[in-house]
């Protein structure tokens, strides 16, 4: 029997307490539920002693542990998995103490973990000695340093004679295991305490090159060569040793090369990464890449609306690349088609995807019996079987049928895997319909995979975007519908930038199906994204936390209301001196003032829509009583301004409403529409009545969520987070509830600041200056206008941004010059934010010769527009943006002297 005594660093308040957690029966098998609880020591301690009386040898992989927290309330949290492990099978000593220091998944280097910092921008360098034997040594110390520059290595010294007496010269040299630099002393017959520091030294020349920042540490543990201590010493103390990017944002379809096709294509990402090499550029950050083909039309353009989460977009695919050299004669229409549509100063979708289809096809039809005979084909198909075959086969039915209609697809409108299987056997006649979408995401995955790999050749990482949300028709859906609400459609309440709200149409998450798995669909989805991306955004990742839920029978966004949360009780409102009316409150309040305000006079058209009340009010017709039903009324009709103004009059009347009944409550339970006090029906109230409800408003929006809204996130985060070893960039942008920034602190997920859209109430632009290490900061989104065109848009807001912001007296130009848009640019390399992202439209605008004519022609997406066409591309090819020198190189003297092009701060 082994006795193991575990120590571990934790000052808790009365009512708090530790436990541990490992993959041993003893210490529960990593299963929270069955973690032990510890003994509390003192200020500074929590301890358990574990006598083990296993076989060492059953464990190969060592006994590996880790602490978990549990508050007042008994919510649990586990510290973040740091590789703690004692490996059994080498101790010879009859006891192990182990003192150890708790990892905050939140702690900032922590970040520096991930794949892009371990596998391509930092990478470690080899120690200059091999890891000492366990035998004779009495202790192992343990620390992480993750922020080492190329060629530095860790090292360690004390006040004794084992740990070099100090002189630099005489190191105890440490090697790198896992996450830890790790070396074994034998300090028998040392007088306790021991002082000791950490040091940073040049593995080639074996120079020193700084101790560790800070006191000195003190080894109190007694040697004793029956007993072996291992101290986890957290991090080392390197204060000062940051790193910060920049990275350049754009869509793939926005690329414009020499060799693409009318649409940037994914082969053109090298000629992206040339370029941000040649900048100083660290990072790539792309816009989704998933396959978005439902209508067949120039609506497929929107990026956020996937029909796989797992297939890539054919419109990526450089067709030239997948021909073979006996291919050529199919290709010779090709040089005319480019030419014709890279003439064009956008993507024309529909046009790139017809011609790209065809020729795809040609080739599928000549290559098929050499590329299903090979073994990289195989090879892709064991890998991405799970979505690949589902996929092809839900592809060739929706070409079949010419609709994304399940019920339409007879005997596959649900899906049945045995019948899929059945579908896609390559002895169908019809195989080759189902067959082709296998060649094409073959070739569509090799030419990620390459851009991505050029780009870690080149110290560059590419950042992905996971779309909160996926097309209701989606192959997701029909394969796994259980776990979606295809009643609910996903949206955003209204703000500055979409008044009516926004209303993605996709469906809501059944949250609750999803975590008796584990949430295993989304952990499928974060291994795809791991195959091509080093980092990621989540899109709205305020939708973890609540979702803004329309009903499938409303159109604009205004209309919902988030989920989960707590309604307000019938009994609520007579607590707060409210005579509750459901027909006042609930129904659609329209009378001929109302009637006046938002028609005016000759309301004979309008009234058309609507009957009479006994009491003088009006009802909407049975027939428009929903927004869907609407319009679907005016879907048949002539598209004209009279018919444009009667719906979107008739949407105002049904969304003006006070409260929304939950669903199945009978009438006891609420929730307030949002925007209440801009609603005609509020202004109608009597000023008591007004400010009862708004009390009950901000209370409901603002108080009475947050720990609904915080477990919501908690109980979905974490697991996600521990999934994957992707860097996490969370859209935390909108009406963001005050929980939202503590959580992502403690997941060590980077924030996104933007200085249009400040977080802070009472500020009107948010200063880079202020952003937090674990962020990303940046000028624009996709979403927005650039900093030019914003520049023009609102003249009262650009003066104040002159005057306050950028420190300048006097009338700001009227047009962004240059010289503007390069001391915007230059603020925002400053921030401390671990990276700096620009659109390429934004970096641009520093050079007035070299920026585009009419920065609102740089506009990629109006989210107030619900069918919003996706078709910005460059003005200029990336080769003349490669050989614009003077651009090139002042961009580059601006992010290196920002200490952002080597990484360094």
């Amino acid at each position: 029997m082994i006795k193991i005594h575990f120590y571990i660093r934790y000052n808790t308040r009365f009512g708090e307490s530790l436990q541990l957690s490992g993959n041993i029966p003893q210490l529960g098998n990593f299963d929270p539920g069955s973690a032990v609880t510890m003994n509390y020591l003192n200020e500074e301690f929590w301890t358990y002693l574990l006598e083990f009386n296993g076989s060492p040898a059953d464990l190969s992989d060592g006994i590996q542990y880790k602490y978990l927290f549990k508050d007042t309330k008994g919510r649990i949290t586990e510290e973040w998995d740091d590789g703690k492990t004692i490996d059994i099978k080498k101790i010879t000593a009859e006891q192990i103490h182990l003192v150890d220091t708790w990892n905050f998944a939140g702690q900032y280097e922590n970040a520096f973990f991930t794949s892009p910092f371990c596998d391509v921008l930092l990478p470690v360098t080899a120690s200059p000695v091999k890891p000492a034997p366990y035998h004779g040594n009495t202790h192992i110390f343990k620390v992480k340093a993750p922020l080492l520059k190329k060629d530095e290595v860790m090292a360690m010294l004390g006040g004794t004679k084992a740990l070099g007496q100090w002189n630099t010269a005489r190191p105890v040299w440490m090697s790198r295991e896992g996450n830890w630099w790790t070396t074994k002393v034998n300090l028998s017959g040392v007088v306790m305490p021991v002082a000791y520091k950490y040091a940073v030294y040049h593995a080639k020349t074996r120079k020193f090159i700084r101790y560790e920042d800070g006191d000195n540490r003190l080894l109190h543990n007694y040697a004793d060569k029956k007993r072996l201590t291992v101290l986890h010493d957290g991090f080392v103390h390197l204060v000062h040793n940051d790193w910060r990017g920049a990275g350049v944002n754009i869509p793939v379809f926005s690329l414009r090369s020499n060799k693409s096709l009318g649409t940037g294509e994914f082969t053109d990402i090298r000629l992206l990464v040339d370029w941000a090499k040649k900048t100083g550029m660290r990072m790539i950050q792309l816009l989704p890449v998933n396959d978005t083909t439902a209508t067949g039309t120039w609506k497929d353009s929107y990026p956020y609306n996937a029909v796989s989460a797992f297939a890539l977009h054919p419109l990526y695919l450089n067709v030239e690349a997948v021909a073979r050299r006996e291919d050529a004669p199919l290709l010779k229409s090709l040089e005319k088609k480019r030419k014709q549509l890279n003439r064009l100063a956008e993507v024309d979708y529909e046009e790139v995807m017809r011609y790209k289809w065809g020729i795809i096809k040609q080739l599928y039809r000549v290559q098929k019996k050499a590329f299903f005979e090979s073994e990289e084909y195989r090879q892709f198909m064991k890998d991405n079987r799970h979505w690949l075959v589902p996929y092809a086969a839900y592809s060739y039915l929706r070409d079949k049928h010419h609709a994304l209609n399940f019920p339409e697809w007879g005997a596959y409108s649900s899906y049945d895997e045995n019948a899929v299987t059945a579908l896609s056997d390559p002895g169908q006649k019809h195989f080759d319909g189902i067959g082709i979408y296998y060649f094409t995401q073959y070739h569509l995955h090799r030419q990620l995979t390459d851009a991505t790999a050029y780009a870690h050749a080149n110290g560059i990482i590419v950042k992905g975007d996971i779309p909160i949300g996926v097309n209701r028709d989606s192959c997701d859906v029909w394969m796994e519908p259980e776990l979606f609400h295809t009643d609910m459609q996903a949206g955003a309440p209204p703000d500055d930038f979409a008044v009516k709200g926004q209303n993605w149409g996709f469906p809501t998450y059944n949250w609750e199906q999803m975590q008796k798995n584990g949430y295993e669909w989304w952990q499928r989805r974060f291994k795809q994204m791991s195959r091509y991306f080093d980092a990621f955004r989540i899109d709205h990742l305020l939708g973890f936390f609540r979702i803004w839920s329309i009903p499938d029978h409303a159109v604009e966004g205004v209309m919902g209301h988030f989920v989960p949360a707590i309604p307000m009780a019938l009994e609520t409102f007579a607590e707060r001196g409210i005579v509750f009316d459901y027909h006042r409150f609930c129904e659609p309040f329209i009378t001929d003032a109302v009637l006046d305000e938002l028609w005016g006079e000759d309301q004979d058209g309008i009234r058309d829509f609507l009957e009479l009340r006994q009491d003088g009010s009006y009802r909407l017709k049975p027939s428009f009583s929903t927004q869907r039903k609407v319009a679907s009324h005016f879907s048949s009709r002539e598209s004209n301004e009279e018919n444009t103004r009667i719906r979107l009059v008739l949407y105002d009347l049904i969304s003006n409403v006070i409260l929304f009944e939950e669903e199945g409550s009978q009438q006891r339970q609420f929730h307030f529409r949002i925007d209440m006090e801009n609603t005609v029906s509020f202004r109608h109230l009597d000023g008591y009545m007004q400010r009862l409800l708004k009390d009950m408003y901000i209370d409901y929006f603002f108080h009475k969520q947050e720990d609904t809204w915080a477990t919501a996130a908690m109980q979905k985060l974490p697991s996600l987070k521990k999934s994957t070893r992707m860097l996490i960039c969370g859209e935390d942008l909108g009406m963001v509830p005050r929980c939202v920034p503590e959580i992502m602190r403690q997941l060590g997920m980077l924030s996104l600041e933007i200085q249009r859209m400040p977080k802070q109430e009472g500020v009107e632009f948010f200063n880079p200056v202020h952003a937090p290490r674990l962020s990303v900061v940046t000028p624009s989104t996709h979403d927005m206008s650039t900093i030019r065109a914003w520049w023009e848009e609102d003249r009262e807001a650009t003066q104040r941004f002159f005057n306050n912001e950028m420190q300048h007296p006097g009338i700001a130009p009227y047009y962004c010059e240059p010289w503007i848009n390069k001391a915007i640019i230059i603020r925002h390399l400053y921030s401390p934010a671990m990276w700096s992202v620009f659109l390429l439209q934004d970096l641009m605008g520093i050079d007035g010769k070299l920026r585009r004519q009419y920065p609102a022609e740089e506009r990629i997406n109006v989210p107030a527009v619900p069918r919003y066409y996706w078709r910005y591309r460059m003005h200029i090819t990336l080769e003349q943006l490669l050989q614009e020198d003077d651009f090139n190189n002042e961009l580059m003297s601006y992010i290196h002297s920002s200490g952002r092009g080597n990484g360094w701060v």
